[in-house]
């Protein structure tokens, strides 16, 4: 009996396949610092991520004139989700309102936000008082875009002068479809 079962153990037959897994960057960060000088008492002030007080002459192999890059194939949209790390001060800033502009050949225009990654949706812009917030940007299939992320701010509520951090974060999402 013993024998017979290691016969059978010895007659079966396996099968294997492999498959060979190819990642794809649909995003590129641009300008990863940049440095504002901002004034007290300033209202409705607006600075570029990257290109200080004025929109940036884009060039394409130039990351300091733009703040990221998506490219996307046939296969998969992308949506970018824009965030601050942490809100800024509210005891300085009455407003820090973020948007994005995209490069059109000619030139920066306004992009649409979402609320959410998927969804139809929009919102006027990201504010960057409220920790949490967010904003998306939805990327068809089959295309090249620059961005520029916008800032309107006030700071108009102290008289400091003590330097202020603000950390963008992107996160790439890749999808079917929105």
């Amino acid at each position: 009996m013993l024998v017979a079962l290691t016969t059978i153990v010895l007659a079966l037959v396996t099968y294997s396949a492999t498959v060979q897994v190819n990642p794809i960057q649909q995003f590129t960060i641009g300008a990863t610092s940049d440095s504002w000088t901002v004034y007290v008492n300033e209202v409705n002030q607006v600075r570029y991520l990257s290109g200080g007080s004025s929109q940036p002459t884009f060039n394409a192999s130039d990351t300091d004139t733009y703040a990221f890059k998506v490219v996307t194939d046939a296969n998969k949209v992308c949506a970018v989700k824009i965030e601050l790390t942490e809100a800024v001060n509210s005891s300085k800033f009455s407003n820090f309102n973020i948007t994005a502009q995209y490069w059109t050949g000619a030139a920066w225009a306004d992009a649409t936000l979402y609320d959410a990654a998927t969804g139809s949706t929009s919102k006027s812009s990201i504010d960057g008082l409220t920790g949490g917030d967010a904003g998306y940007i939805y990327q068809a299939v089959s295309t090249t875009t620059y961005y520029l992320i916008k800032v309107t701010y006030s700071y108009d509520l102290v008289d400091e002068t003590d330097q202020v951090t603000a950390t963008f974060q992107y996160t790439p999402l890749p999808q079917d479809s929105f």
